[in-house]
């Protein structure tokens, strides 16, 4: 009788290779994109390419190639698409600035941006050689907590809290003005991820099921109920409608996907909404609330505050450009940005759209949309929970900001005063924004480095590995 032969096990092992050449052509062409926007916007203004393109082109270089060869040094099976499509957002952003500043007569705004996107890509650096392993900061998950909320209630201190255009979300100390919200955003997205990882069995546990939907249980609802007096307190005491649905979505979207339950999105929406219409019946009798009200009634009908103090005017000029651009605009030099008030800043989707068209700004759509793929493809790679939680807050929090900013700028929701990623000017959004890659760099390297080969080779008992190459 034959000896049956022994079953041998098979093991499937995927291998990530490095593509460190292929984001090296993609840098190249980023940099031939805000290069090449910078070279467009002279000879469109001034008729001649900008004499300072060498010293412009080549810092901007030495930033972007700095950046890719930290990659490749400490980080080096990192996603290879994420620095180039940033690179190419930062470098479009700076171009439009410096196109605006060119018509008001000088360079401030452009070179302040240039310096703090020289910071951002500092603390980019910093962040993944001296961040080795992202599991580090579920360490921190309460004193982050602790922080972000510290951030988000500096603004109304006296004596440190600035107000600009009715929303008290700045801070201003020794000349120089502050978002802490940027900051807050970033801690928000470890602690909750932190958090979710400890106690989402039980946040999991489903109440009573209410037309086909699994409610919470009440004694589970603490926390959501938490960020709900937050992103309200955010909302009414900083009159800030984008921070408080940028806050509250972020968790809320977060909770779902560690637990699964549609139910946390149902008690979370009904709240959000609930809050919402709260504030804006409160803001006919409440003074301070009077500014939130405004930006629901200049949403519904612009035309009829265009001649009022505040008024929609910045809305309607911003729609008006935008469709004088229309699909490929009017060229850099040939529109009139300038005539929405700060058109760097929280409108810098409506001077792109008039002067590049529907096309570059879909383009740009298409570039936040990468991001937020390859942020969400890093969380669907990452072999523990705090790393899957932690990339998809990150992926989620741009997606929403994204959201707010674009749709109050083309009238589908309020507009919210916050900033474009990468795009508008803004020193504390730009920097947070670069940290925020970098974390999902670090996250992107620790899933697609190849594991340790743990296995000893023996004659018929040994493991048959099948190697399968990704991109």
């Amino acid at each position: 009788m034959s000896a049956i032969s022994p079953v041998r096990a098979v093991q499937q092992v995927t291998v990530f290779r490095s593509r460190r050449g292929a984001e090296l052509v993609l840098v190249v062409l980023a940099l031939a994109v805000g290069i090449g926007a910078y070279a467009a916007v002279g000879l469109g203004v001034d008729g001649h390419v900008p004499p300072d393109i060498l010293g412009y082109g080549g810092w901007l270089a030495g930033l972007i190639i700095a950046a890719h060869i930290t990659i490749r040094i400490v980080a080096p099976y990192a996603d290879p698409v994420l620095l180039p499509v940033v690179a190419a957002l930062n470098g479009l952003g700076l171009a439009v600035i410096h196109r605006l500043d060119l018509t008001r007569g000088d360079t401030s705004f452009a070179s302040k941006q240039l310096f703090w996107m020289t910071v951002g890509v500092g603390l980019f650096v910093a962040t993944l050689v001296f961040l080795s392993d992202h599991r580090a900061l579920q360490r921190f998950t309460y004193t982050a907590g602790l922080a972000a909320v510290v951030l988000l209630l500096l603004p109304l201190a006296p004596g440190i809290g600035h107000e600009v255009n009715g929303a008290r979300i700045w801070i201003r100390a020794g000349g120089l003005s502050f978002q802490p919200g940027e900051v807050a955003k970033v801690l928000l997205v470890i602690s909750f991820a932190g958090y979710l990882v400890l106690h989402r069995d039980a946040l999991a546990l489903a109440g009573r099921r209410v037309a086909g939907v699994d409610l919470p249980r009440g004694r589970d609802l603490g926390p959501i109920l938490a960020m709900w007096l937050v992103s309200l307190l955010v909302l009414v005491a900083q009159r800030d409608l984008g921070s408080g649905l940028l806050f509250f979505g972020l968790f809320l979207v977060m909770l779902y996907v560690s637990t699964e339950r549609a139910g946390w999105l149902v008690v979370g929406g009904f709240l959000f909404v609930a809050g919402v219409m709260a504030t804006y019946v409160l803001s006919g009798s409440v003074g301070f609330l009077t500014h939130v009200r405004n930006r629901f009634d200049i949403w519904l009908d612009p035309m009829a505050y265009y001649d009022r103090t505040p008024g929609s005017f910045q809305l309607v000029e911003g729609l008006f450009g935008m469709s004088w651009g229309g699909l490929i605009g009017r060229g850099f030099g040939e529109g009139r940005p300038t005539r929405v008030p700060y058109a760097e800043s929280d409108f810098i989707m409506a001077a792109i759209g008039e002067e590049l068209g529907l096309t570059a700004v879909m383009a740009v759509i298409l570039c936040y949309g990468l991001i937020v793929e390859r942020g969400l493809r890093i969380a669907l790679i990452s072999r523990d929970s705090f790393g899957k939680l932690m990339a998809m807050g990150l992926a989620v929090s741009l997606a929403l900001q994204v959201f707010t900013v674009i749709g109050g700028v083309t009238r589908l929701i309020p507009l919210t005063g916050l900033t474009t990623p990468f795009l508008s000017y803004g020193g504390s959004s730009l920097v947070a924004n670069w940290v925020i890659v970098a974390l999902l760099l670090r996250i992107s390297d620790h899933a697609r480095r190849p594991l340790p080969d743990l296995s000893v080779p023996d004659d018929q008992d040994s493991l048959n590995t099948q190697v399968m190459r990704l991109p």
